[in-house]
């Protein structure tokens, strides 16, 4: 493949695929090896994943988010852009093939790919209850949630006015946490405003977690109590201990046999890594991710590393696999950045450390919860330093100024000024809704 490559044509290549927090942190780890640097990435711009369900919600826009690759290592001399698709690995011949038949040779090569929506077994789920892990999807999800108040102002049956406004949110962990808080706001303190036919005690927003508590796994049981009360003081039902049967045009079919009939459901349950992982023919842990070395290198490629979603590393301290979070896949890609210099130099490669620094999740205006090691914040100091903490990761000092003014407008003012509506589709997403809300469905009501 012609490549256009940085000046140094003797160096090591090191191919990044993927442009998340993981691959652009590798790749900007190695700005001064003596290394030649491609990152393949399906999409041009790096996202801050972690307020990605603020465009979904219409708090922010895609801009204040994403940031061009290119712009980002547009400094870095040894390093190049390619904007393709990853379609498969040849491991012995070490070569990176692209979705056009092309081919990108490599030294070291790092699998960044993130991870993907996991409906567990039931794909064609995916057609009604919508994931959230790219800038479409979120466009997409707030696309639907503004059609449905469109659909719900011009519809005169109570009953189908009242499945428009039932918003079901799937998944009880931090994004499923975050999009309930943000979603019950945006219906009760900024639409409702916008609509003369929809009052703000007239939307619904349902919470539904499988396990007997929201938060799972990392949180402190203490805070997912208060996250639980935070989310029910904005109005969300929140539901724990609920297990879905199945989901489809009508809502989502419970396994007591309870049917939640809803327009518009989010699906934010699970993750598993994406085709790749799967395709490359390693060994793969239960979520698709690829089992790594204590280096984070593939086991018989010591070439090959693996990091963020796309790697399973687990946690020495904990015993359990380190969650896929921004902190995680940023310091593994410094480690391996680390790694790859040091096997260019001869030295012997470090064992990975994680430093959990703490997690965090924002319930909704004025209300989040946090822990670091023994300590706890809820309420409104957490949500100062969830704030604070989430500007200062955003990539460019233009996006941090925005998504800064933005929140301090929508948190004085209660105003989201991202509430667009676009796509040409919009006019047949708007009719489905109608005629979905409308239909007597047989079988099973709620109860």
């Amino acid at each position: 493949m012609a490549e256009g490559r940085p000046r140094a044509t003797s160096h090591p290549r090191v191919v990044v695929i993927g442009g998340g927090f993981g691959g652009l942190t590798a790749a900007r780890g190695l700005s001064d090896a003596p290394v030649r640097v491609t990152l393949v990435d399906r999409s041009n711009h790096h996202l801050f994943q972690p307020l990605l369900y603020q465009v979904a919600m219409a708090g922010l826009s895609p801009a204040d988010i994403a940031v061009p690759i290119r712009s980002v290592l547009n400094s870095h001399d040894n390093a190049l852009v390619v904007l393709a698709d990853v379609v498969g690995v040849d491991l012995e011949q070490r070569r990176v093939v692209l979705d056009d038949g092309e081919s990108i040779d490599y030294d070291f090569l790092v699998i960044a790919t993130g991870s993907k929506t996991n409906y567990f077994g039931h794909d064609d789920w995916g057609r009604h209850a919508l994931g959230l892990k790219t800038l479409d999807d979120a466009l997409e999800i707030r696309r639907r949630v503004l059609l449905a108040f469109e659909a719900a102002e011009r519809e005169r049956d109570d009953n189908a006015r009242k499945r428009l406004l039932t918003f079901i949110v799937i998944g009880g962990g931090p994004t499923g946490v975050e999009i309930a808080g943000a979603l019950s706001e945006l219906s009760r303190f900024v639409l409702a405003d916008d609509y003369r036919a929809v009052h703000a005690d007239s939307t619904r927003v349902i919470l539904l977690e499988g396990q007997d508590r929201l938060l799972p796994g990392a949180f402190h049981e203490s805070l997912a109590k208060k996250a639980h009360v935070q989310l029910e003081e904005l109005g969300v039902e929140v539901r724990v201990g609920t297990m879905v049967q199945s989901i489809d045009e009508q809502g989502v079919h419970l396994e007591d046999g309870e049917t939640l009939e809803s327009t518009t459901v989010l699906w934010t349950a699970g993750v598993r890594g994406r085709r790749l992982s799967e395709a490359i023919g390693v060994e793969v842990d239960r979520g698709g991710r690829i089992v790594v070395g204590p280096d984070l290198s593939l086991p018989g490629h010591p070439e090959v590393f693996a990091v963020g979603d796309a790697a399973s590393v687990i946690d020495q301290k904990s015993g359990r696999p380190l969650p896929g979070i921004a902190p995680v896949a940023m310091q593994q890609a410094r480690w391996v950045a680390k790694n790859i210099k040091r096997s260019l130099a001869k030295k012997d490669r470090a064992e990975f450390t994680y430093l959990d620094k703490g997690i965090m999740a924002t319930v909704g205006r004025s209300r989040a919860v946090a822990q670091s090691g023994p300590f706890k914040m809820s309420g409104l100091l957490a949500w100062f330093a969830w704030l604070l903490i989430h500007i200062w990761y955003l990539v460019g000092f233009r996006n941090r100024f925005l998504v800064l003014f933005n929140w301090a407008w929508n948190y004085l003012m209660y105003r989201r000024g991202a509430r667009l509506i676009t796509g040409e589709r919009q006019w047949e997403r708007l009719h489905e809704l109608s005629e979905q809300a409308e239909r007597n469905y047989d079988g099973p009501n709620e109860r």
